[in-house]
Order: structure tokens, then sequence, then C-alpha cells
């Protein structure tokens, strides 16, 4: 049977080894966060914080710390849950075998959310800054809630049915918001909160928003998931818990989650906005200070038992890391029965989730020409980029089935190699300018703004990779070997658009002196040790810290019918631009404080 609140589903984690209890006050100001990533960092347990300095309610995090303690909170559930997302992007599946997919639909039918109203005595009220204020990291603005379910309803179409339930960080203090009255409403493009504002703007109403907080481990799951169409976040709850989403409206007509353990309520009016920000984010930067929806409080409940959720979030692998993988166990071949020809894709981790992403695709289009070359998978990388979340995806590479039957997107290595030894510089670079990239990267022209590049590869190897520096491969700056045919290349520190091309151009002609056989991409980066010691520093490197339209460039390039192009290598400036935003650093003082716990 599902957990009925969060409080069950720590007693079962500690009843079974998966819990750690900290009793000792713990202060929310960057210490819970601290011992947060070192558990986490060392695949450890769930934390109960028993004691949180400055608020009567206790925390807990890392619950979704490994796949396997995932696993195990929805043991009785996974399965059919998996069957009734399958059935939902290819319903065919029951015509074809009704037997083993009669159990997807009862667990659709039973999950359905249940509206009643005996709960409403089961929560009292309080205050924003009775609440556990917690800060990650030592640059931002203020406490954020980072496990939150953040609850809208469509203004045409009301009801739970056709609401939207989304994860999107909430700042409850700090900045310009008034102690207890205004919190901070952050969420990028891309998500459903957003149709239903633009609605609500549009006839000059205020938005109600719910913010739920804690509540079964299916809810803050349901609230990140890639759903199908036509299966609301609530319903999935529902059937991943194995317990009917629960649910009343107040007497000022917001929706309250029945089995949360705290509800926020407030409306947010159109055009109304305040600085939100900075805040310690996923792709191991800050997002900075940018306008955001203000949300004005009317009420703050929680049960009597409420237990704080949070996570933190950095430069992956994280917490929110093992939430993906637990989301590709449950969607498994979602994404590429909606899109033709696609058989795989990755939004590569390491590099931040958006930044990257990995595909293949069937390559069919002239099977009667015995030269093959990207053609069905620009298709695809089209589709690709204009599905949902996908599109805001920046560099996108895409490889053929048909050349390697056994190649993954999850083999990191494996798969670019794949693509540098195939790839023909001269025609298979496809930028998209002036367009919009996800909210969180600075690595482009504004907020939201940047440019993408598709790599695709298709046919017989162009040429062997490198697997040690040439002999006689000496530029004057530091250079090393971050995998076969990639090398890093160490250059001054960047100062200007102008100068920049000024030491590119240099390079460029630098690198012709040299046997560039076998060389197929060479990074430009601060730290050429740092960034090939590894492949995760490869790619965070590489494709957190380069705009394509503006940082790539390639010896022997050209432009031929606005097509771009080059013959040699291809050069990625990948070096810290003025106008990035800040990697994220523990504080030293903080990290020695948290020794005493001996985790």
């Amino acid at each position: 049977m599902g957990y009925n609140s969060l409080a069950a589903c720590v007693a079962d984690l500690d009843k079974h080894g998966h819990l750690l209890r900290i009793k000792e006050e713990v202060d929310p100001y960057l210490e819970m966060a601290a011992i947060h990533l070192r558990v986490y960092e060392q695949k450890g347990p769930a934390i109960l914080f028993e004691k949180v300095k400055g608020s009567k309610f206790p925390a807990v995090s890392n619950l979704f710390g490994t796949l396997e303690r995932s696993k195990f909170m929805f043991r009785d559930s996974l399965a059919n849950v998996q069957q009734l997302v399958g059935l939902r992007s290819d319903p065919m599946k029951a015509v074809k075998n009704p037997f083993k997919f009669a159990g997807a639909g009862l667990t659709a039918i039973s999950a359905l959310p249940l509206k009643q109203s005996l709960f409403k005595a089961a929560f009292q009220k309080t205050t924003i800054s009775a609440l556990p204020q917690i800060v990650n990291w030592p640059m931002d603005g203020g406490p954020f809630i980072t496990m939150p379910q953040v609850y809208t309803e469509d203004i045409d179409k009301p009801g739970v049915l056709n609401a939207n339930l989304g994860m999107y960080r909430i700042q409850l203090g700090g900045n310009d918001y008034i102690k207890d009255k205004e919190i901070g409403l952050h969420y990028q493009i891309h998500r459903g909160i957003g149709v239903h504002q633009s609605k609500a703007n549009a006839k000059g109403q205020p938005l109600k928003v719910s913010i739920f907080v804690g509540g079964p481990p299916a809810h803050p799951l349901a609230a990140v998931m890639p759903l199908p169409e036509g299966l609301s976040e609530m319903t999935f709850a529902g059937a991943l818990g194995n317990r009917r989403f629960r649910y009343f409206y107040d007497e000022e007509g917001f929706c309250i989650s029945a089995d949360a353990d705290f509800i926020i309520t407030g409306t947010v009016y159109p055009h109304e906005n305040k600085p939100e920000g900075p805040f310690g984010d996923h792709l191991g930067y800050y997002s900075l200070t940018h306008p955001f929806p203000l949300m004005k409080v009317h009420n703050v409940y929680h049960r009597q038992d409420a237990i704080w959720s949070f996570t933190v979030v950095g430069r992956p692998p994280q917490e929110d890391t093992s939430f993906g993988a637990l989301i590709h166990e449950i969607t498994g071949a979602a994404i590429p029965q909606e899109i033709h020809g696609l058989k795989e894709v990755n939004a590569v981790d390491a590099s931040g989730v958006h930044p990257l992403l990995f595909a293949i695709g069937s390559e069919r289009y002239t099977p009667f020409l015995k030269e093959r070359r990207p053609q069905e998978i620009l298709t695809i990388a089209n589709h690709i980029l204009g599905k949902n979340q996908l599109s805001l995806a920046k560099y996108l590479f895409i490889a053929a089935r048909e050349d390697n039957e056994s190649l993954s997107t999850n083999a990191i290595i494996a798969f670019l190699k794949h693509i540098l030894e195939r790839i023909d510089y001269s025609r298979d670079l496809h930028f998209y300018t002036q367009t919009t990239i996800d909210t969180l990267d600075y690595s482009g022209e504004g907020l939201n703004s940047g440019s993408k590049l598709v790599l695709a590869a298709a046919g017989p190897l162009k040429r062997e990779l490198v697997n040690a520096l040439p002999i006689n491969f000496k530029p004057k700056e530091a250079c090393y070997l971050a995998m076969p045919g990639v090398l890093t290349l160490q250059c001054p520190a960047y100062v200007n658009a102008f100068t920049a091309q000024q030491e590119i151009n240099a390079l460029k002609e630098e690198l012709q002196g040299f046997d560039l056989d076998g060389i197929a991409l060479i990074v430009v980066c601060d730290d050429a040790s740092f960034a090939a010691k590894d492949i995760n520093n490869l790619v965070w490197i590489t494709f957190t810290r380069s705009n394509p339209a503006t940082d790539i460039d390639g010896v022997g390039s050209f432009t031929k019918y606005k097509h771009w192009g080059c013959t040699g290598p291809l050069l990625i400036d990948a070096r810290k631009k003025p106008h990035h935003a800040s990697e994220l650093i523990k504080d030293p003082d903080v990290e020695k404080n948290i020794n005493r716990f001996k985790l």
C-alpha cells in the first residue's frame, strides 16, 4: 500500500535503514545544505533534521538521493505505473495485448483525484517566517522552497483534472519581498503554469496559486514528470502512490492537497513582478536576479505532524539526478514513441541537462543510394527541438541507428566518439540563431536568449581519432587529450568578443602548422587540465560555458550559401565570459563546522 503522508514515508525509511536522524540543532543557513551535499556524495540515506534553528518544524532531504531508495519507496506501484505511462503513449498496446495491460486501466481509474471536505480539520495556520528558512548557497538571495508542488487551474476550464502541478522554486524572503505577505514565484519557459497565467492576465484576473510542500513522495515526483497528453499530474500521483490524490477547497476557493504537510495559498496579479534570486541552480552556477511573478500570500497551512521537505541543487550529479533516473525508469521509451523515427534521447545530466542532448534516430530516406548522409535524422532533430522542454536544448548530437545497433546515448564517451568519427564539418553543422534557450543558461545574449547547434552524423567513418597527443603537436598554450580526438587547450582569460576573435584567429593560424589528422574537437578553456580530468568535467565546461553562434569556430572555416562549416577541427571557446553567472562554491567555514556530525 502507498504512504498516506510524508511522515509515514519517513517512518518506513527509518524502519528499513534508509534514514539518518540528526538530533542536534542545525542552522538552516548553509549548514543543512552542506550536510545534505556531503551525505548525497557518499550515496547516503535520507536525512531527517529533527531540530531546525528558528523553526518548530523538522525537515527531511535526500529522499530521492539514490535510484534504489526511490524504487524502494514505490515498490508496490512502479510496474503498474510504467504500464500506464506506456499505454497513454501507445494505446494500441492494449489492443494487441489486452490481458497484459488490464492492470494499467484499473490503476488509472483507481487513481482519480478524490474530493473530500472532512480533511479540513487536520490543518492549522502558521506564517511564512515560521517555516524553515533554508539557504543552500552563500550568494542565494534568501531562503527558497526547493521541493514545491505549485498548483494552478485553467481559468477557462477549472477543476483538478485540468490543473497543472509543477515544481517551480519559491523565494520565501529577502530582496524586496514584504515579510510574511509576499513571496517570489520563479518559473521557466515551456511550463504549464505560464499558460494559466497568460489566460488569467488576458481576462485581467489574478491567478490563484496553491503551493504544496511534503505529502507522499509520489506528489513531488508527479510535479516533475513529463507526462503524456491527457494524463494529469494528480492522477499520476494517485497511481504512483497507490493512494488517490485527496483535496478540498478552502473558504477562499484555493485548492488544498489534503495529504500535503504545508500549503501556501496566494494570488499572482497581472504583470506584478519583483526581483527574484540569485539562486544556486542545477547547472552548477547561480541564476541571477530577474523580475519574476510576485505572489501575495493569503494563508499558510500545516498538518499537526508536518515535516518540511527540501533538496539542494548544484552542479550534477545531485538529488535531481536521481529524480531523472527514476523518471527514465517510469517513462522508458515514451518520448521516442511520440517522435517518428526517434530511437533514443538523453539529456546529459553531467552537462546540467538542457545544454546537451544526445539522440539516435533512423536514417532511411535514401536506402537506394550508396552514399549515406544525415537526412531523416535532421527531420527528427527539428522535431526534438520543437518538443516541450527538449526544445530548451542548446547542443543536439544525433546519430543514425543503422551505423551501430548497440550505440547508447547513455555512454557519453562512446557516443561522442561515434559522432566525431563520422561527422562532416563542412555539411553536418546546423545552427539556430536568435532563439530561446534555458532560462538558467547565461551563455547566450540574454535571459532565455541564445542559439542552438545540431551536429548530425550518418554514414561510414571519416576519420580515426587519435588516442594520444601527436608527438609534434606542441601549441604555445597548455594542451591535454580529454578523450579520443578531443583536446582541451588553455588560453588567457576572456576579455571581450573582439579580443576573443583575434585570439581564436591566431590559434587557427597556429594550428594549421600541425598535423591535425585524428583531432576532431578542440575546447578552448581557462583550465585545460581540469576540463580534461574526466568526461563529466569536459561536458560541463564545454557545453555550459559556450553559446554556439558566438563561441564556435573551426580550422578552415567558410560560409557558403549562408551555411557555415569548416574543413579542420571544430573549436569551442568555453572560457568564462563577463556575462556568465558565478559558479557554485561551498563555504569553507561551514564545511569545517559540519565536521562535528562525523558524517
